[in-house]
């Protein structure tokens, strides 16, 4: 048992359990960035053929066309059992639901400051999105609820969808789910070949504006060189959960939840957070018995080996600020009254309160998007929301000429005061043909 560090934390605790991993907040690798950067460029360079052979050598799939047709998607839908189809759709209306009610909360308005001053804003969706749903050793189709269903609702035209083959097989569930969800173009392609050509387009794929959807490093990666050049959902990392706890949590059931957040990779941190010891060792105990026949323990295993961590700390306003210092993806809140946090607690990206709500609920099924900002990202953004796909734009309009000569009058003045005299210039020709004076710059008169 050691101390925590004063130099790492402005929390005292006792560890019971330390990270045996390096940061988990390290970026790309130089050789995935090296990877990235060509593979982009030489899409960029060769289009089609270049993402063509990309896909046969990672994935060893090269069709003349990764579009899938409506013919493919009639195949694919028939295969899918019906309850598969029901359980997708319930979910996808929870997520429409929440992303409807996020839309409904944003206003346009305008307003008007001085007489025929008008100014307004409005909530624009962007025209076209990517999104990336995840293939690999587990297929992540609730991906295609989080981020096609939300762009749908914010009123997005277009959303093309990529994902992979898995192990040489289509996908036919995610495949379901992406149709289900909305998107109107639907791609048997994964990778950065993948995010690379819906973002810079080929000449089968036009490009998008925006790129949503997790993915592992290379996605990441790629998603990361591609902003600017088109927006991005957030920059993402491994998964991450934070379990806050006092001595009336269920041990079993906390460690229960640790490991079902582990199991989505080796590198995938899980933090529990509690005032009792005693409640601390029986995690630790449950969490050794659990692995040993746990289906996915390859990676549950290794990510609560190398970056698991147990906290004891003496009150539970000390686990608030420890786990505010984490700043993690999903924070978890197993005390006797958990909406304290929603008053204590302000670095996470979603909380999930009380025993009976769980970190996978939010994953799969309950309805609120589970793409979180990672790696600390929580201290400066929230998660993906229907907002992410809309622009908040403004306009202004002035009509009444003494208004108009006004302003023309000030910005004048203020921008001489800035040294920018074509600003000023602007604001004073406005104020002379208004108010009917002579511009002191020029001999141009304004005709009545």
């Amino acid at each position: 048992m050691t101390v925590q560090s004063a130099t790492t934390s402005s929390v005292s605790s006792v560890l019971l359990k330390s990270p045996a991993g390096n940061s988990v907040n390290a970026g790309s690798t130089p050789q995935v960035r090296a990877t990235v950067e060509s593979v982009i460029q030489d899409i960029r360079d060769r289009g089609d053929e270049a993402v063509r052979e990309y896909s046969q050598k990672f994935d060893n799939y090269a069709p003349d066309s990764f579009l899938l047709t409506a013919e493919q998607l009639s195949e694919i839908m028939a295969r899918v059992p019906q309850q598969v189809i029901d359980d997708i759709k319930f979910v996808q209306e929870q997520v429409r639901v929440v992303a409807q009610k996020q839309l409904d909360s944003m206003s346009d308005f305008e307003i008007e400051t001085l007489p025929g001053v008008r100014l307004g804003q409005k909530n624009v969706p962007i025209r076209a999105a990517g999104a990336y749903i995840p293939g690999g050793k587990y297929p992540l189709l609730a991906s295609a609820h989080m981020t096609i269903v939300t762009a749908k609702v914010a009123g997005v035209e277009r959303v093309a969808a990529c994902t992979p083959l898995i192990q040489g097989e289509v996908p036919d569930a995610t495949v379901a789910a992406m149709y289900l969800a909305g998107a109107d173009e639907i791609y048997l392609l994964g990778g950065i070949q993948a995010v690379a050509a819906m973002a810079v387009g080929t000449e089968t794929i036009k490009p998008v504006n925006m790129l949503a959807g997790p993915g592992n490093a290379f996605v990441a990666e790629a998603k990361r060189q591609l902003f600017g050049e088109v927006g991005i959902d957030l920059f993402a990392g491994p998964t991450e959960v934070l379990i806050v706890a006092d001595e009336h949590a269920d041990p079993f059931i906390v460690a229960v939840d640790l490991l079902s957040q582990a199991e989505h990779g080796p590198d995938s941190p899980a933090v529990l957070i509690t005032t009792s010891e005693e409640l601390g060792r029986k995690v630790m105990e449950h969490i050794d018995e659990l692995l040993i026949d746990m289906p996915t323990r390859d990676y549950a295993a290794a990510a609560w080996r190398d970056w698991g961590a147990v906290h004891v700390v003496d009150s539970l306003d000390d686990a608030y600020a420890l786990a505010d210092e984490y700043a993690y993806e999903h924070v978890q809140v197993l005390t006797e009254n958990p909406r304290e946090a929603l008053e204590k607690m302000h670095d996470y990206g979603a909380l999930f309160l009380g025993e009976g709500t769980c970190v996978s609920y939010g994953d799969k099924v309950i309805g609120t998007n589970h793409v979180l900002p990672t790696r600390g990202a929580a201290r400066y953004t929230g998660g993906l929301w229907v907002g992410k796909y809309l622009r908040t734009v403004t306009y202004q309009e002035v009509t009444n000429e003494e208004s108009s000569a006004f302003f023309g009058e000030l910005c004048g003045r203020a921008a001489r005061v800035e040294r920018f005299e074509g600003h000023a210039r602007s604001g004073d020709v406005r104020a002379a043909k208004y108010r009917g004076t002579q511009l002191p710059w020029s001999n141009h008169t304004f005709e009545n």
